[in-house]
């Protein structure tokens, strides 16, 4: 071992060194005498001691031993140049811990041996063969029994595949090859199926906020992909290195932003058609790209009770429900003393995914919005307003309450109402209907959107949808055993003979009442009158013969905005003498501008950690009561 580390070689023989410039030959023998070096261009001069231990500058001296830091189990100089070689090449691709660069792969592989078994640079090695092999004499190749080159997958190089008669020895060999090849690499384990690897910088459809799509109508895909977000991130995701790798980022799942987007998009001022608009095209295709709305209606006719039922998730999420709404509009009509008390039960009911966008009242009628969290950003203010048809207006039971607000470029207008009673009442009921028409005042401050087509005359024009529902109070023209004969003759399956007979019917396609709104068809019975707690009709000594006196009708501007997904009534929740009846619709939205005034998120905060307050300690409950049962029955057993 040296004094600088490097370890130890037996020195070789005399060599004599020849070259343009020399003018005799030099005996590399510790002679001190004059030498001009010739042009060796790498060839390294250093100052090494020579048999006697004396220093000498003048003496050549081939380059120093690479630097063994990766060397194989036997410490070996072939293994540590072989490891190195396979840089960069498909074995080195399976091992993450490889790393270096194909320019110093090629120079190395271009190196030979020099005397001691060291390995010259590529210039020193193109000098001695341009001086002639004789000059140095025969240089030693590798250490005998030392492996040659031994591939990671243990296969045999040419030279250890060869019979041991043909392998010479290394002391005899004068040249090594300057290029060596390297047996198959055998693949350590299996390989990754081709369907699994994914790219580090990609979008995928997987990873899109409405990529599940079960029956995709024609373009529907196309407009997915170049409607997810703004156009420019989409062109520029995959060379953008600055932002997330991919649309399934380690934060988030939702769309990465770039600084510069968020430099210049400005939602003060938007056109349907302009990119940077928050209820334009892009962003309506962002949240719906097929541009509908899923909107839950319930209407129910409490009828004054104090006691609220127990659970009412059958009338907001029934069990044949495949998929929850956006939108969750309730109307009560005899709402029960206790309005707080009610909405907080429709929160728990809905939990955290919903936040009550707004909530009005006249009298004990009620209306409650309820929608999702995430699309709370897109509506505008809301506005809301009520007409009393009560001679007395101080008695605030009969009448209607109406809120209107804008999602993206959609007008939308609920109103409940509770029409005058009475079975030949028919006309206080047409009075009532045109009334609330004329005095809803809505909306206040929010713009038209299509002015042209309103009438100051009639409040349901000024929207875009309209939703009317409530408890008409329109009777069926017949007995009570008449309607009870029908109905059990059909066994409740075909309602067509019921409302040959109804009133609403009747006056609706006279155009008295309800102009331009429709009504899906009904196929349940009648709503009207039970006992509370059975499903059997009215027992009393009044006899009130069964009808369809709570109703869904709608209205839109433009032919089949609104599409009828289910229309039925509640027969599970009995607490009334009404049965609540529920409609889902699907309405066509619109993009719309930024000149409306934004809600901004408002909704009732307090209300929100209440509903969701209780709902924790009702699921607290019930897994108490299943540890206590099931403790019960092992003690038992």
């Amino acid at each position: 071992m040296t004094e600088n580390g490097e370890a130890s070689h037996p020195r070789q023989p005399v060599a004599l060194l020849s070259g343009e410039g020399l003018g005799r030959p030099y005996l590399a023998t510790g002679d001190t005498r004059p030498f001009k070096a010739p042009p060796l261009g790498d060839l390294k001069l250093t100052r090494v001691r020579d048999a006697e231990g004396e220093s000498n500058p003048h003496r050549p001296r081939p380059p120093s031993l690479p630097r063994l830091s990766k060397t194989g189990k036997d410490g070996s100089l072939e293994e540590t140049l072989r490891g190195r070689r396979l840089r960069n090449s498909q074995e080195s691709l399976s091992d993450p811990a490889e790393t270096g660069s194909s320019t110093d792969s090629l120079k190395e592989d271009q190196a030979v041996f020099g005397p001691g078994g060291f390995a010259l640079s590529s210039a020193a090695a193109t000098f001695r063969n341009s001086q002639g092999a004789t000059a140095l004499g025969p240089l030693p190749g590798p250490p005998a029994g030392s492996p040659v080159f031994r591939g990671r997958g243990h296969s045999l190089s040419d030279y250890e595949s060869r019979p041991p008669s043909q392998q010479t020895d290394s002391t005899g060999q004068r040249v090594r090859s300057s290029k060596v090849r390297l047996s198959p690499v055998q693949p350590t384990g299996p390989l990754p199926m081709l369907a699994s690897i994914r790219a580090d910088n990609w979008i995928y459809r997987d990873c899109l906020d409405y990529s599940v799509l079960d029956r995709p109508r024609v373009g529907s895909r196309e407009r997915l992909h170049r409607n997810l977000s703004d156009s420019r991130l989409l062109e520029n995701m995959v060379s953008d290195c600055t932002s997330v790798n991919s649309m399934k980022s380690t934060y988030s799942v939702l769309s990465p932003i770039r600084p510069q987007d968020v430099r210049n998009r400005s939602f003060l001022e938007g056109s349907v058609m302009g990119s940077g608009a928050l209820l334009g095209a892009e962003e309506l295709d962002r949240y719906f790209p097929e541009r509908r709305l899923g909107i839950y209606i319930a209407t129910w006719n409490m009828q004054g009770e104090k006691g609220l039922p127990s659970n009412v998730d059958d009338l907001l999420l029934p069990p044949d429900s495949e998929f929850a709404q956006d939108f969750y509009v309730i109307g009560i009509q005899e709402g029960c003393p206790d309005r707080r008390e009610w909405e907080i039960r429709l929160q728990e009911t809905l939990g955290p995914y919903y936040v009550m966008l707004y909530a009005a009242a006249h009298g004990v009628l009620y209306l409650t919005i309820f929608v999702r969290r995430d699309l709370i950003w897109f509506c505008s203010e809301v506005e809301h307003a009520a007409v009393t048809t009560r001679i007395i207006s101080q008695i605030k039971t009969k009448g209607a309450v109406g809120i209107c607000f804008t999602f993206f470029g959609t007008s939308f207008l609920f109103i409940t109402s509770h029409f005058t009673s009475g079975d030949a009442k028919v006309y206080d009921r047409i009075l009532d209907y045109n009334k609330i028409v004329e005095a809803l005042a809505l909306p206040k401050g929010l713009p038209d959107t299509n002015p042209y087509r309103s009438t100051a005359s009639d409040v349901t024009t000024r929207f875009d949808e309209v939703f009317w529902f409530g408890d008409f109070n329109f009777r069926l023209g017949k007995d009570k055993p008449g309607v009870e004969t029908i109905i059990e003759q059909t066994a409740g399956t075909d309602m067509a003979a019921l409302l040959q007979s109804d009133q609403l019917s009747s006056e609706m396609q006279d155009g008295s009442i309800f102009k331009g709104f429709q009504e899906a068809p009904i196929h349940f019975l009648p709503t009207y009158k039970f006992d509370i707690g059975c499903d059997v009709y009215d027992t009393t000594s009044k006899q009130r013969t069964p009808s369809y006196t709570d109703r869904i009708l709608f209205r839109n501007r433009q032919v089949d905005d609104i599409k009828v997904v289910k229309y039925t009534s509640c027969s599970s929740i009995k607490t009334s003498d009404h049965r609540p009846v529920i409609g889902v619709f699907q309405v066509k939205l619109r993009p719309g501008r930024d000149n409306i005034p934004l809600g901004g998120g408002q909704f009732d905060r307090s209300l929100y950690l209440e509903g969701i307050r209780r709902r924790i300690s009702r699921e607290l409950k019930r897994r108490e009561a299943m540890k206590n049962q099931s403790s019960t029955i092992c003690s038992i057993s």
